[in-house]
């Protein structure tokens, strides 16, 4: 692998620890603003909510610079947002704060996905996007936990503060290491917009959004959960996510192993899996050992679906994947929005801190519901004489990889 993506890679090592460390410090947010949990929880959906704005905004306004110096940009707009959090006076603030760091986040990873995948053979291109993310999955080992030990022992504006000094790291790295791109000559914003007329396309992100929403709607309010039904110390949430970001490293890598040998069952059964174990946290958290346990099949069976999903983007929208790649990173978002939102309600209906784990569970169920139908629409596309199928074709493949 091209030491460019070890750039890339610190790059989403920032971002992932600025949009998960927020969930293991809503309480002392809440609490310096004198706010409820519920709705410091907005702090988390507003992130998902402009990335899911900033993704195709920002690639579509980068489409007239090259790539190096796009993603260059995106990480000084994730600093001055991260700035801004820290210092914010007022929830309002450090809400606007969230959303101007956000508008990097989907422009990034989608641009970066691109660049990872132009920077090997084509037969390489999930195992390069699953190591860019793992700078992601590693936040939430190192990253997640550290910024949420600092923020409950020194203040959770230092955490923040630290969270753009690492943006400043990830800056420096991409000047030095990423090398200079060409922009991709004849390639039009209708060009990168044809892309959403494949309703495969489409099915790929709508499996995005309600997939990974199904493991935001657990954890987001994991702090809670873990203090006030499994029993443990608010300090034990640490290492809690430490657990959490190590499933999340291992599904990423098992993820883009496979997705390069067998995409679509690869998809069936980690969602599968992850609906069933999402239903089983209602009971598993009511115990220490099988809350523990759980939070690292969560993270491991969530984000073993990412490298196949971005995957499945790119190969479908293989002539123009730069704006679709970067929308998908939006779907994610808009699933981490929308489980957010949705674990909210529940909780603030009375139904308890166990409730969002059943809402995770329905989202979950309903990807792998359309990732049956997308195989079932592939292989009837197949079988018609005279067609040929983009995904796992090596044409399209070999396209993306050397646009």
């Amino acid at each position: 692998m091209p030491l460019a993506l070890l750039a890339l890679a610190i790059g989403a090592f920032g971002i992932g620890t600025t949009e998960f460390v927020i969930m293991g410090l809503l309480p002392e947010v809440a609490s310096d603003y004198g706010v409820s949990i519920p709705t410091a929880g907005f702090l988390v959906t507003g992130y998902a909510l402009g990335v899911v704005l900033g993704a195709p905004l920002m690639t579509v306004l980068g489409t007239r610079v090259p790539r190096k110096r796009m993603l260059m940009l995106l990480m000084g707009l994730f600093i001055a947002g991260n700035v801004l959090s820290a210092l914010a006076p007022a929830f309002g603030v450090m809400l606007a704060g969230r959303v101007v760091a956000s508008l990097a986040h989907g422009a990034f990873f989608g641009i970066g996905a691109v660049v990872a995948a132009e920077l090997v053979a084509p037969e390489r291109k999930a195992g390069a996007i699953a190591m860019m993310f793992t700078g992601l999955t590693v936040a939430n080992v190192v990253g997640v936990p550290l910024g949420t030990l600092v923020g409950q022992t020194a203040g959770w504006r230092l955490t923040f503060l630290i969270v753009a000094a690492l943006g400043v790291l990830g800056l420096l790295g991409i000047a030095r290491l990423v090398p200079e791109l060409p922009r991709p000559q004849g390639v039009r914003i209708r060009h990168e917009l044809a892309a959403f007329r494949n309703v495969q396309v489409l099915l790929a992100m709508a499996m995005t959004v309600l997939g990974f929403g199904g493991v935001f709607a657990a954890i987001t309010y994991i702090t809670p959960l873990m203090t006030e039904v499994a029993g443990f110390a608010g300090t034990s949430v640490t290492w809690l996510l430490v657990l959490f970001g190590l499933g999340m490293v291992a599904g990423n890598l098992v993820g883009g192993r496979f997705a390069d040998r067998a995409l679509m069952p690869m998809l069936y059964a980690t969602l599968g899996a992850l609906a069933v174990v999402l239903a089983l946290f209602t009971l598993t958290a009511h115990s220490k050992a099988g809350a523990a346990v759980t939070v690292v099949l969560i993270g491991a069976l969530g984000f073993a679906t990412v490298p196949p999903l971005q995957k499945r983007v790119l190969d479908q929208a293989a002539g123009a994947p730069t704006l679709a790649s970067a929308v998908n990173i939006g779907a994610f978002n808009l699933g981490n929005a929308l489980a957010a939102w949705l674990g909210g309600l529940v909780i603030a209906a009375g139904l308890g801190w166990t409730a969002p784990n059943w809402v995770g569970a329905a989202l979950a169920a309903s990807a792998l519901v359309l990732a049956l139908v997308s195989g079932a629409l592939e292989r009837r596309t197949a079988a018609r004489p005279g067609r040929i199928v983009a995904s796992g074709s090596p044409g399209p493949a070999r396209v993306a990889a050397h646009r």
